[in-house]
């Protein structure tokens, strides 16, 4: 939504850059609460009383006992302390915060923005405010998957809580991008392999949470190789067409690889098609793409190879934001050029 009037448009700019900085830190902030498994750690969704944190220690002991009634504690944690606890519920209770302070700062502005400019600010930023409590719901809807029969979340529910969060970091950096007025630029080449190269990134996205879910990347530390084969010898080929494939780590673990592989191809395949067509303005976008997508691929390498150490497994998810913030700042400046015969 750009418009003439340039000081609605700084200051929707600011809106949505200061929404783009929040959802990235909520991203960061919800891998490592799932790297240290602290997502379990407060029961209950508090949706209002979570505000505030335990500020006495019959509060922590409240809580605490609490997490102690679930699958978790019992059959993984039961050594774990006191001050253990607080560790794991500062990680939970920081993301459900930072849920809540970007739910005001859509709601707000939209609000002051509405009454300043009229109902068309409502029509054009209110999908993000809905989106913003849907996450909300779908957030609880994870961890509540791990309170009675599992030690973990559901990697299903974790993969669409991980997307959602995509899909409006997504629309807010569109958004922001159509408030600058950039210029675009005309191709001879079609966006379909671009869009495609976008489909393929966010199908990634949900196989990695997959991986993480269920802690499939701490099974095969070795690469290329899965042990001492291409395919993982705990698995069948036969596998990979089962109902149930995506219920096995080893099998999660070999698609997130090979995955990887096509994207690569495909970033390849752009790559030739911009030199092709020889607009010197898109090549450095798409080496921006290029490079990002290297640094993904020895990143996701290390973290296998470490046995998912943290700093590697965090770096692997952030990057990722980088990867497809820069193709759909790419998809906005480039338009197919219809050739005329």
């Amino acid at each position: 939504m750009y418009s003439q009037n340039y000081s609605l448009n700084s200051q929707l700019r600011t809106w949505m850059i200061t929404l783009l900085v929040m959802i990235v830190l909520i991203i960061l902030v919800g891998g490592l609460t799932r790297l240290t498994d602290s997502g379990l750690s407060i029961t209950s969704w508090e949706l209002f009383i979570g505000l505030i944190p335990p500020l006495t220690n019959e509060k922590w002991i409240e809580y605490f006992n609490l997490y102690k009634t679930i699958p978790e504690y019992k059959e993984q944690n039961f050594n774990m302390t006191l001050k253990e606890f607080k560790t794991i519920f500062w990680w939970e209770w920081a993301h459900r915060q930072l849920g809540r302070l970007i739910g005001l700062i859509v709601l707000f502005p939209m609000i002051y923005f509405t009454i300043k400019n009229g109902i068309l600010i409502l029509k054009e930023y209110s999908i993000i405010f809905l989106l913003v409590c849907f996450q909300g719901f779908v957030g609880w809807y994870m961890v509540s998957s791990g309170l009675i029969d599992r030690v973990d979340v559901s990697h299903y529910r974790l993969s669409l809580h991980l997307v959602i969060a995509f899909i409006i970091l997504s629309l807010v950096f569109w958004k922001f991008l159509r408030l600058k007025n950039l210029k675009i630029n005309e191709t001879s080449f079609k966006l379909n392999s671009v869009k495609f190269f976008l489909f393929l990134l966010f199908l990634q996205l949900i196989i990695g949470a997959f991986v993480s879910g269920m802690d499939a990347g701490k099974i095969y530390n070795t690469w290329p190789l899965m042990g001492n084969s291409y395919f993982p010898d705990d698995s069948s080929i036969f596998e990979l067409f089962n109902f149930n494939l995506f219920d096995n780590p080893s099998l999660v673990q070999f698609i997130h690889r090979n995955l990887a592989y096509l994207i690569v191809f495909i970033y390849f395949y752009l790559l030739y098609l911009v030199l092709k067509d020889g607009n010197i303005k898109l090549r450095y976008p798409i080496l921006i793409i290029g490079l990002s997508l290297l640094f993904q691929i020895f990143l996701g390498v290390f973290t296998i190879l470490s046995g998912v150490k943290m700093l590697y497994a965090s770096l692997h998810q952030i990057n990722s934001i980088l990867i497809i913030l820069s193709t759909l700042y790419f998809i906005y400046i480039t338009k197919y050029k219809a050739t005329i015969h």
